[in-house]
């Protein structure tokens, strides 16, 4: 579980992003997703939350895949994620 300061932290990593849809798209994960993660899939998220978008991006669109198994099932779930 993450303590308040760090998921403080982690929210301004993933709402100040240098692309707006990564703001929403993390944003939104952040919110609804990320307190029913494993802890093993917390961290992930947290290692994929601390990448520069360019790198990212790519994960999420699928025009790159993931070598980690666990990073590949959150980046599966960030898929999933409809920003209201």
């Amino acid at each position: 579980m993450v303590d308040r300061e760090n998921l403080n932290r982690l929210r301004w990593r993933c709402t100040r992003r240098a692309m707006l849809e990564m703001d929403l798209l993390l944003g939104e994960f952040l919110d609804r997703i990320f307190p029913m993660l494993e802890p093993e899939q917390a961290d992930a998220f947290v290692t994929l939350a601390d990448m520069e978008d360019l790198e990212l991006w790519p994960l999420i669109n699928g025009s790159r895949q993931c070598s980690d198994a666990v990073q590949a099932e959150v980046v599966a779930l960030l898929r999933n994620v409809r920003v209201k």
